[in-house]
Formats: C-alpha cells, structure tokens, sequence
C-alpha cells in the first residue's frame, strides 16, 4: 500500500498474522489493524500474498496498496505480500533492545517509534523527530476516516507505554552487566588460585619422582648384590657338592656301589649325568695338569684324582648305555617324548655322538639285508646284468626316490626328537650315500680291462660308460634332494664326487677306447656288407681275374660320418657331465675329439683311395688292352671292344670317385658345423685350447684333401686317355682335306669332335655337382689346359687344306662353346687363340703375314701350324714364314 502522506508503497502483513506494516516512508507506520483500512485508499487491484516463516528475530511486514470504499468486501481484505526484516531501533538508543517477550501491539509500537525516531523534522521531547505536517487539503472535504483522532490517541499512549518499557529493559542490562562484571573477576581470581595450586602438586610430583628413582636405584644395587651372593652361595653350595661326590668316587676304584641314591635315582638321570660330567672334566683336567710335575706331593695327588676319573669314567659309560637301552626301546615303540629326553642326556656325552650314531646305525635300511638285495632287483630289473642303460636310469630313479622318502621320514623324527637335529642329519646322509648308495654302485659299475675289452655285442665299453653317466647324474640328483631335505654341515657335493674319484681318473682313456672299438666294429661292419654285395652281385675284377675291392659307394656314406660325429656328441656330453672345471673339460673334450678327427680322416682317406683303386683298374685294363699299329684286323676289333670296356670302366671309376669326392666335402662339413657348436664353447674358456683344436682339425682334413688332390689329378688322367682314344680312334686323316671326288665340303664338327663333346658332357655333369667353389675351378682349369695340350699336340699329326681348316675351325669352335662352361677365363682364352691360329689354313699365302699382326702372342704356335698346310711346300711358304721369323 502507499504511504497517504508521501505516496510511498509499504509492506503489509498477512491477515490475521498480527504483525505489524512496516512503511517505505519513515514518518508514517502503522499497525496491522490500522493498515487495513488505510489500504483502502489505494485504487490498484490486489496482489497476492507471500507467505515466509516467522523468525523471532524478524518481522513480518505487509506490502499492499490503498483501495477505495466500494473494493472493500465484507469477507475481508484481499491477501497483502510480506517480507522479513529485522527491527529498526532509535538512533539515540542504540543500546535499547526489543524483549521477545512483548506482546505483538507492544512490538509493533517500539518499531512505529523506532520509524518515527529516525525522522529529521523536529524531535520531540524525548528527542524523538517529529511527524511531518500533513500537506495542505485543497478545498474542504469531509473526513474520509472519522476515527483517526481514537487511533492518534492510541498511538501516543503506546509509545508511551513502549519507552517505559525501554527504561526498564536498560536499566536491568545495566544491572546484568554489573552482576557479570562481578563474577568475572571472581572467576579469574579462583582461576589464579587453581593455577598456583598445580603448579605446588607438580613440585610435589617431580620430588616423589626423584625419591622414587633414588629408592629404585638403591632396592637394584640391593637386588644386585643379593643376587651374586645368591649365585656365590649356590656356586659353594654346588662345589661343596660336587666335592662331596668326587670323594666318593675316589674311595675304592671299581666300587660304584657306596655312592649317593644321585647317582642310581632313575627318575633324575639328567642331574646325574651332567655332574658326572663336570666331575669327569675337573679330574681330567687335574691330571693332566699334575702329570708333568715331578713333586711326590703332586703326583700323590694325581694319583688320588686317578682313581676317580677311572670310576667316572665306568660310571659315564654305564649310565651312557643305560640311556642308549632306554633310547632303543622308546625307538621302537615310538615313543618321541623318551626318545628326545634320553637324547637330550646324551648330548652331554661327547655332545651326543654316541646316541647319533647309534641312531643312524639301527635304522632298517642299513642293517636289513633284505632291504640291500631289493635294491639291486629294483634297479636292474627283469633283465638282471644284461640290462640296459635306460632300465638302470629307470630303476635308479625308483630307488632314489624311495631313499629320500625314507629319508624326509627320518628327518621329521630326528627334528622331533633331538637337541642338535643337523647333525643327526649329516651324519644319516653320509651314511645313505657311503654305504646303501655305494654297494649299489659297486655292483652297477663294474670297470671292464682296456686291454681285454668287453666284446660290442654285449655292448662293450659303451654300455659301462652309459651306465656311469645315468648312475653320476641320478646320484647327483639324490645329492640335491638330501641336500634339500637337510643335512647340516656336511658337503655333500664333494661327498658325491669322491664317490665317483676312482671312475673319473680313467675316464678319458676309456672314452677314447670306447670310440676307437665302435670305429672298428662299423668298419667291420661295413667291410662285411661290401664283400657280401660283391659276392652276391659280381664285377668285372673278378670275372677278369683281378682281385674285388669294396665300391667307394659302400664304403664312404656321410650317414657313416653322422654316426661319427653322433657318437663323439654323446661322449662329449659325458664329458660336460662327470666333469665341471673349464680346464678338465677343455683337456678332456680335446682329446675325444682328437678321435673323433682320426675316424674321419680315416674314414675318407680310405674310401678315397678305394675310389682310386677303382681308376687305376681301369687305367690298367686300358693300358692292357691298348690298339697296337701292326696287328690284323681281327685282333683289332677285339682289342677295340676290350678298349670300349675299359673306357666304359673308366667313366664308371670316374664317376664313383666324384661321388666319393662330394661325400667327403660333405663330411668334412658336417665335422666343421660339430666343432663350431658344440666343440669351440667348450674350448674358448681355456687359453690355447681352441687354436690347437683348429690346427688338429686342419691337420686332419689336409690328409683328406691330399688324397682327393691325387684321385682328380687320376680323374683327369683318365679323361684325356679317353679323349686321346677317341681323336685315335675316331679322327680321320681325310676329315681335313678337300674332297677326292669333287664334292662340296662338309661344314659339320667331325665325328671325333662330336663324341669327345658328348662324353665330356657325360662325365663332367657329375663334376659339376660333386665340386664346388675353388676346388670345381682349380679341377676345370687343369682339365681344360690338358684338353688344349692334347688337342694341339693331335692335330700336329694331321696336314689341312682350306676346307680342311674350315672344318678345324669348326671343331674349335664345338671345344670352345664347351669350355665356356668352365667359368674359366684363360681357358677360354686359350681356345679363342686356336680359332684365330685356324686362319692360317683358311688364308692365302700371301695373306699368312697380316695374320700375326694382331696377335703376335700365337706367332710361335702359328708357326708351327702352317707347316701343316696341304700346300705348304708348294706355295713356298717356308721363305715367307724365314722372313717372319727374321722379323
């Protein structure tokens, strides 16, 4: 609603909430009663209400406007908007607070005050401003509020009543704060005296602490010496004692009968003995200390000391097997609890030696005879002594198992049961290992003689060398598990191995001996079987009269050599496994190898030399059956055919010997793959080792290449003999002539030519395939150079005319494309020069001088070349080739 003095629009509470109007305008505030009907004047429409909650710090205040006569309903006012706001307080009366126990009329007049305070036009005489004059009415009007002058008199006497109250209500603050002023400063002063009280109670602390700990200290050193008076009491008590007991044991030697109820008392054993024991040492030592001196005293009383050591001693050894007869017959009942007390006793025996021992010593597995024979049935099996390698790996495995089963059972005992339980165990696992792990071993290995060696059919040296590694490497094997299992300080590794010390030493000369016998039983073996094809199949030797020689095919086999290599592989593993310093292993490893290289060289170097054989039969047959110059035609046919057999011999020896030849490159590569995986890692480790393998190994495959150097030189022997049998044979003296009858000349390679071609393409095709790299080059170049020999030094037997050197030409030309084949570059070079030489049976003679001018490097073979020209006489060349030669 708006303010009727100023047009301001105020707040207006809820209906009935009995709040009061709070006014935008300061001079002018009204209650809740009395802004309903002022709210009339407005003309704007209602707005609806905002409800907010009630706070007692906050007013409501109602926001409405003026509404005329007639918009007033007899229902009631319209819903007015309201807000919160807190109280509004005199200026001058700051200090002045509004009880929240009022009445709402009273509430409402302190704020009206509150509002009509603040006003700046006049004051009253409470120092309160005064309203505003109400603006002048123009014209007279009626009142349209008769009852304004009531509520104006309503007004003053509520403000009236409301600054009593704000008297009233200062005044007891006053009051309050005074009160409270008052119990502030006795609080502190209380505070105060509470503060020096606990500082005197934390004086009185620390001095109690400090009377405390000086009384402690001095009940410790009290305690202190309490107890080493206690300690020194019982220590003479002890000693009186213990003198008291020496005596009786010096009273008579041999009597135990008069000595303290201690000493038979069974239920106080333990006592018993370690007195015993202290008494034994002190007498002990008294006499050793007394034996030296030479005083009758000191030895009068060495000899009283004498005599109780002596009963001592019978009494120690006596209660000793006392305990080991109780120790036994709880072992057997299973009674732990005795066991370890009567153990516990007996250590103070030689620290329990005894009782170890004898614990160790009655276990089954040592003193049951049964026990020991199944052992070697379990390990040989069905078999007996004729079993295998595998079987006594297999049966070694069974048996070891069941000994350290065996052994983790008595370990779970001697841990319950003894004070010093490792050394129980050592001693148990040095006893498995020498005596139930030795009688096995002995009867496994049973070490043949190297000179009677066991026969190959009942395996030989082989099967005990198989045998000692599968027995070193499932013994090593139980090593690991004991080891595993406990064995206190023993070292068991060198244990294992001293075991085996005696095997080891002749190691290496029964490998080497063991290689060598199945080196001579393959070769046997491989000897039989050639002789038994031989017999079975027959040969041309032996239908000849000549002797029968193995087939370089049987005897050279590079499955032969992998067998080699195989069994050099298994003993090098025997090796790496009995073996462990880098030194041994190189020196040992060295040395297998070393037979290793002896076999293959051997092994090739033989089957060379049989494929030689082989060439130098059919070298004799040729010569045997060589064409003589004067013999009937007859004989010569049969000569030819036998001539045409040798050759075939030949080609065949030929060609097995390059078959011989590619199997030992095979070989040898075989053995440099072997020596590069398996033999270098073993010898790089040791200084010098490897570089004397090499040389070994070179030695070795430079046997080999030496005899395959002369069975090629042989191969190329007998291909030029063929070659020249052939051009003998094949080559007539009219192939380089002109035709008798006229006839055009024959263009074509001759006859000769041809089959020469043909059967070095026949011969060499297996070359081709069986060498390789240098070695193929070297053979090519010497066969080619030959080849240019023979030819030059046969063709001298023949005189050429032009057509005839048409047809040579052609021939060389057939050779040359031939030995391009070779890859061999001075070797084509060398044909080419016999097809420009060619020329000078094709040239006139007057032309012969111009043909050298381009290659003076042929004139000498030139030379000698035109002396074969059908018209070499006629034409006069001899004064040409004299003037050439002058040149």
């Amino acid at each position: 609603m708006f303010c009727p003095l100023y047009g301001i629009r105020g707040q207006q509470a809820e209906e009935g909430s009995g709040a009061r109007i709070r006014w935008p305008c300061p001079f002018f505030v009204l209650p809740p009663a009395t802004a309903s009907v002022v709210d009339s004047f407005s003309s704007r429409p209602p707005r609806p209400a905002r409800t907010q909650s009630a706070h007692p710090n906050f007013q409501i205040i109602h926001k409405t406007r003026f509404l005329s006569p007639s918009q007033i309903s007899p229902a009631g006012w319209p819903p007015c908007r309201r807000r919160m706001t807190r109280p509004r307080r005199c200026p001058s009366r700051s200090t002045s607070r509004t009880s929240r126990g009022t009445s709402p009329s009273t509430r409402c007049s302190g704020t009206w005050w509150t509002s009509f305070c603040r006003s700046s036009v006049g004051t009253t005489r409470q120092g309160c401003p005064r309203p505003p004059p109400p603006p002048p009415l123009l014209g007279a009007a009626p009142p349209v509020f008769p009852a304004v002058d009531e509520l104006l008199g309503l007004f003053k006497h509520s403000c009236k009543e409301l600054v009593d109250l704000r008297r009233q209500i200062d005044k007891r603050l006053q009051n309050l704060k005074k009160e409270v002023a008052t119990q502030d400063a006795k609080h502190r002063k209380t505070l105060g005296e509470l503060e020096k009280g606990v500082d005197g109670l934390f004086d009185s602390f620390a001095r109690l602490d400090s009377r405390i700990s000086s009384v402690g200290q001095t009940a410790a050193k009290i305690g202190d010496h309490l107890q080493s008076a206690e300690s020194q009491r019982e220590t003479a008590s002890q000693t009186i004692d213990l003198i008291k007991y020496l005596m009786e044991f010096n009273s008579t030697p041999g009597d135990l009968m008069e000595l303290s109820p201690l000493f038979s008392d069974d239920s106080r054993v333990a006592e018993a003995a370690s007195i015993a024991q202290k008494l034994r040492s002190f007498a002990e030592e008294d006499v050793g200390r007394h034996g030296v001196a030479s005083a009758v005293g000191s030895a009068n009383a060495s000899r009283g000391l004498e005599v109780a050591v002596a009963n001592l001693q019978e009494y120690c050894n006596e209660l000793e097997n006392r305990l080991l007869s109780r120790f036994d017959t709880a072992s057997q009942r299973r009674e732990l609890s005795t066991m370890a007390e009567c153990a516990k006793i007996l250590s103070q025996f030689n620290r329990g030696t005894s009782a170890m021992q004898h614990y160790v010593a009655t276990r089954p597995m040592f003193i049951d005879v049964e026990i020991m024979n199944t052992d070697i049935q379990v390990v040989l099996g069905d078999d007996g002594p004729e079993a295998d390698s595998s079987t006594i790996e297999e049966g070694l495995s069974i048996l070891y198992k069941e000994i350290a089963d065996t052994v983790r059972k008595e370990a779970t005992t001697i841990m319950a049961v003894f004070p010093s339980p490792n050394e129980v165990m050592s001693i148990l696992v040095q006893r498995v290992l020498e005596q139930r792990v030795t009688a096995i071993l002995d009867k496994l290995l049973i070490r043949p003689s190297l000179a009677s060696l066991p026969p190959i059919e009942e395996g030989g040296l082989l099967h005990y060398l198989r045998v000692l590694a599968v027995a070193y490497d499932k013994t090593k094997e139980l090593a690991k598990e004991l080891q595993s299992i406990g064995c206190g300080d023993l070292d068991i590794e060198g244990l294992t191995e001293s075991i085996y010390v005696s095997h080891k030493d002749e190691y290496t000369e029964f490998e080497q001996a063991s290689v060598r016998q199945l080196y001579q039983s393959k070769m046997a073996e491989l000897r039989a079987e050639a002789k038994q094809q031989s017999d079975s199949t027959g040969s041309i030797g032996r239908a000849k009269g000549a002797s029968v020689t193995t087939s370089p095919q049987q005897l050279l086999s590079v499955t032969v050599v992998n067998e080699f290599v195989r069994w050099n592989e298994e003993a090098i593993s025997r090796c790496t496994l009995l073996f462990s310093q880098p030194t041994t292993v190189a020196t040992n490893v060295r040395s297998i190898f070393a037979c290793l290289l002896d076999q293959v060289s051997q092994y090739l170097t033989e089957g060379l030399d049989c494929a030689r054989e082989s060439l130098n039969e059919a070298a004799v047959m040729r010569d045997k059956y060589g064409i003589g110059t004067s013999v009937s035609r007859r004989l010569a046919a049969a000569a030819a055919s036998a001539a045409e057999a040798a050759a075939a011999q030949g080609e065949s020896s030929f060609r097995s010997f390059m078959i011989a030849v590619q199997r030992c490159a095979s070989s040898v590569a075989i053995l440099q793959q072997y020596f590069s995986n398996t033999i270098s890692r073993l010898l790089l480790p040791v200084d010098g080792a490897h570089p004397a393998a090499c040389e070994d190994m070179g030695s070795a495959v430079s046997v080999v290449e030496a005899a395959a150097h002369k069975g090629l030189l042989q191969c190329i022997d007998t291909v030029m003999c063929e070659v020249e049998r052939l051009l003998s044979s094949e080559q007539k003296a009219t192939d380089y002539r002109s035709p008798d009858d006229g006839a055009a000349p024959d263009h074509r390679p001759t006859n000769a030519c041809i089959r020469i071609v043909a059967y070095l393409s026949r011969v060499l095709e297996v070359a081709f395939s069986a060498l390789e790299g240098l070695n193929k080059q070297s053979f090519l170049t010497e066969l080619g150079n030959r080849l240019h020999k023979g030819l030059l030094n046969h063709w001298q037997k023949f005189t050429f005319s032009p057509s005839g050197g048409l047809r040579l030409k052609r021939d060389i030309t057939e050779y040359g494309e031939f030995v391009r084949s070779f890859n061999a570059p001075s070797i084509d070079e060398k044909f080419e020069l016999l097809g420009i030489m060619a020329n000078v049976f094709i040239v006139a003679p007057e032309s012969l001088v111009s043909l050298f001018e381009g290659s003076p490097s042929i004139r000498k073979d030139a030379l000698r070349f035109i002396q074969l020209r059908d018209d070499y006489k006629t034409a006069k060349i001899a004064s040409m080739l004299n003037s050439i030669m002058s040149e």
